[in-house]
């Protein structure tokens, strides 16, 4: 139908675009990963392994990378375990409210990032919201310092930014459940808790894979939150990144930590991809 001019300008456009600003930097990354800094921090093209090294045999690198697993982990476990109810709720219980109560579960991702992460650390903070509250009703009698500048602070304001993002693929998976086998599943005497079960969940799990994948790799990248509200001891491994990009001026080694990250996601979303296929139905 089309012409190979036509083809050609529709096509050459976005190849290019992805091809300059995605794969180019990439590839940079690559070759930056293999190339060393010399003390007086000029960056030497001689190609080599010294930063996979550096970074397999540094221990504050494996156990920051260790953390931030963690903290991305219970980061997605909150976030699907608040966004697989509220998603439920709202397809099949909310009524002719449905199109409301959705516009006001995605309103927070209308504000900025640094907005949330600041009003969190106006809660937490030792002349907060919540400290002032529970020392208004004699709970605690002095600030509790745990609050901020840990990695509570961190999941918190982690799983209260990424929340909506794990809510949107579970409800539109939960959208796309034929509602003839829910109907189906009662009509054969099956009680609301075992129709969601058999029926319910497991039709819905792509879209639970799909939330939880968006959750763990948005916040294992995070380094803003870390940054605002982690302190010492809720530095992630983004953070030592940006660190070594900026003020070490280490740019092989952030590289090489960045392909490793790189890698890490790259291979959650195959393994993801495939459960997804596994558990998809038409």
């Amino acid at each position: 139908m089309f012409s190979r001019a036509y083809k050609s300008a529709v096509t050459l456009p976005p190849l290019l675009w992805v091809a300059l600003f995605l794969l180019a930097p990439y590839a940079l990354l690559f070759c930056y990963s293999f190339w060393s800094v010399t003390p007086a921090q000029t960056i030497v093209h001689q190609w080599g392994l010294q930063n996979y090294r550096q970074l397999l045999h540094t221990p504050v690198y494996l156990a920051t990378l260790v953390r931030s697993i963690g903290i991305a982990a219970r980061v997605t476990l909150l976030a699907v375990l608040l966004g697989y109810p509220l998603a439920y709720f709202l397809s099949f219980h909310a009524g002719p409210r449905k199109d409301l109560l959705y516009q006001l579960v995605i309103i927070p991702l209308w504000v900025s990032y640094l907005v949330r992460a600041y009003a969190w650390k106006t809660i937490l903070g030792s002349d907060g919201v919540l400290n002032t509250l529970l020392q208004y009703a004699h709970v605690l009698h002095h600030p509790a310092q745990f609050l901020l500048y840990s990695p509570f602070a961190v999941v918190l304001t982690l799983t209260h930014i990424y929340t909506p993002f794990a809510f949107l693929p579970i409800y539109a998976s939960l959208e796309h459940i034929p509602r003839n086998l829910v109907e189906a599943s009662q009509d054969l005497g099956a009680s609301p808790a075992q129709t969601f079960w058999r029926v319910v969940l497991p039709l819905s799990i792509p879209g639970v894979l799909a939330g939880a994948t968006f959750a763990f790799v948005l916040s294992l990248g995070d380094f803003l939150a870390p940054l605002l509200l982690g302190g010492p001891s809720g530095i992630m491994m983004s953070n030592i990144v940006v660190s070594l990009f900026g003020a070490a001026y280490d740019w092989p080694l952030g590289a090489a930590i960045s392909l490793c990250m790189l890698a890490l996601v790259m291979a959650l979303l195959f393994f993801s991809e495939r459960l997804e296929k596994k558990w998809s139905f038409t």
